[in-house]
């Protein structure tokens, strides 16, 4: 993903002089072509995240689109109050890049974990928030915020993410993107998770099982239009992401659903419960530990489908023995209503 989105940056870059890119002393590996190439509109902040993204909110009240670059938490947690009262309350024309999203730096410790970004970044007024899922989605979304006038954040992976489509003909900020169609259960995924999702996918298709799934590349403002239609037509919506389930993009659902007035879906959040994560490793295996492996994901959704065939036989037994037997049909409602 950060290989792709700095090709497409340095691609606008060299069309418009008014782009600049800032970069917390990190990524030096990816950002060398850029550097080079276009050396008038690259900065080296130094460590001092507060710092360039009050410099990149000053660039920006000149005409300028300033796009800051570190990893992890450094360029949101770190500098929380410069992107609050320095861009996003004047609407500054600032692109706030974040590589390593969820557990891809797992094994540099909690600190380095970036799992709480999409819920402080989602509560503040004027920001859009994306994640994209796969490089064709960085590509777009490079280039929607480029043209969004105003301060967003991109939350990226990192590298070797699978690709999920060959092209999109329309993509726009705001709007999800269908990958298949299924019954019964759908699948939302946002950010770089989506190849756990992909995979779960694959684990349930072999035993006849085929959830319909969206990637929502846009956490902020979320598409309100699919999650209502989605409601509508199926029994489960299952959210799946690399963050805290509190405050994140299954909040961000879960919001839309609490205000239908019929809404016939239940919700399953999968992603971090509430915590910090305690232990260090890979990406593969803190996902696994805390329930974010396909493995995982695939089980979740098979139980939603065994569920509701429980409920289903049960309620056919209703209607065939409700004069027959009253207690024991009075047992089988209450375990429906459960």
């Amino acid at each position: 993903m950060r290989d792709r989105f700095v090709a497409t940056l340095k691609a606008i870059a060299r069309k418009d002089k008014n782009v600049v890119l800032i970069t917390g002393d990190l990524g030096f590996g990816v950002l060398k072509s850029f550097w080079e190439e276009l050396p008038d509109q690259f900065i080296n902040a130094g460590i001092s995240e507060q710092a360039m993204t009050s410099m990149a909110a000053g660039m920006a009240m000149t005409g300028k689109t300033i796009f800051t670059y570190s990893i992890g938490n450094f360029p949101t947690l770190r500098c929380i109050e410069q992107i609050r009262n320095d861009c996003a309350y004047h609407n500054a024309n600032v692109k706030i890049v974040c590589v390593g999203g969820g557990f891809v730096y797992g094994a540099l410790g909690m600190s380095h974990h970036a799992t709480e970004d999409l819920a402080m970044m989602r509560a503040m007024p004027n920001i859009v928030v994306m994640a994209p899922g796969d490089l064709i989605e960085t590509e777009c979304a490079t280039n929607a915020i480029y043209e969004y006038p105003g301060t967003c954040y991109l939350r990226l992976g990192r590298g070797g993410e699978r690709r999920i489509h060959n092209k999109i003909n329309d993509f726009q900020i705001g709007k999800a993107i269908k990958i298949q169609d299924g019954e019964l259960v759908v699948l939302f995924s946002t950010g770089a998770i989506f190849d756990e999702v992909q995979e779960a996918c694959n684990i349930l298709k072999k035993n006849g099982i085929i959830p319909a799934i969206y990637t929502f590349p846009t956490v902020k403002p979320i598409d309100e239009t699919i999650i209502r239609e989605c409601t509508e037509r199926f029994n489960y919506i299952v959210t799946v992401e690399e963050h805290n389930i509190i405050g994140g993009f299954g909040s961000a659902v879960a919001e839309v659903m609490a205000e239908l007035p019929n809404r016939k879906a239940r919700l399953l959040k999968i992603g971090l419960h509430d915590l910090y994560s305690s232990i260090v490793g890979d990406q593969k295996y803190l996902r696994a530990y805390y329930g974010m492996s396909a493995k995982i994901i695939s089980e979740a959704v098979k139980d939603l489908y065994d569920h509701y065939k429980t409920i289903v036989n049960a309620q056919k037994y209703l209607r065939e023995y409700q004069y027959r037997d009253s207690t024991k049909v009075n047992k089988v409602r209450e375990a429906i209503n459960e």
